[in-house]
């Protein structure tokens, strides 16, 4: 199976990306820039997004599950029932972000940024290297 490399995809300025369904688990989309988008219903299990951007994106039940997303920036991100499970989220950038009622199971948080965020209803409890995390001012 070849790898696919869609790194440096832009899609931005409210563009709509709706029922993807990753059906290949060898996709690289890192370094993308998502910022503005509206992603719903989407199944991104096992991607590596690692540097993309997803500023003020409005993020709809998605599947991030085991997906590489280090130094992928969230901020004022809207970011709904999602799950993140068994990712690897370290040095994301979720400031000003809204992130409610997601699943970060086994999420791999070291040195991520949730300053300011809204996290209500979010699920964190077995989540790793919270203790790197910064949480200033962030509502939980």
């Amino acid at each position: 199976m070849t790898k696919e490399n869609l790194s440096d995809l832009i899609l931005n300025d409210y563009d709509t990306f709706v029922e993807y369904h990753n059906n290949n688990s060898d996709i690289e989309i890192s370094e993308a820039d998502f910022s503005h988008a509206n992603l719903e219903n989407a199944d991104f299990t096992d991607i590596d997004f690692s540097g993309s951007t997803f500023q003020e994106a409005n993020l709809v039940n998605i599947k991030f599950i085991d997906c590489d997303l280090s130094s992928v920036d969230f901020t004022r991100a809207t970011i709904t029932e999602c799950d993140f499970s068994g990712s690897i989220l370290n040095g994301a950038t979720f400031n000003y972000a809204t992130v409610n009622y997601c699943n970060f199971s086994d999420a791999d948080m070291a040195g991520a940024n949730l300053s300011e965020a809204d996290l209500s209803n979010s699920d964190f409890s077995t989540s790793e290297n919270l203790d790197s995390c910064r949480f200033d001012e962030s509502t939980v």
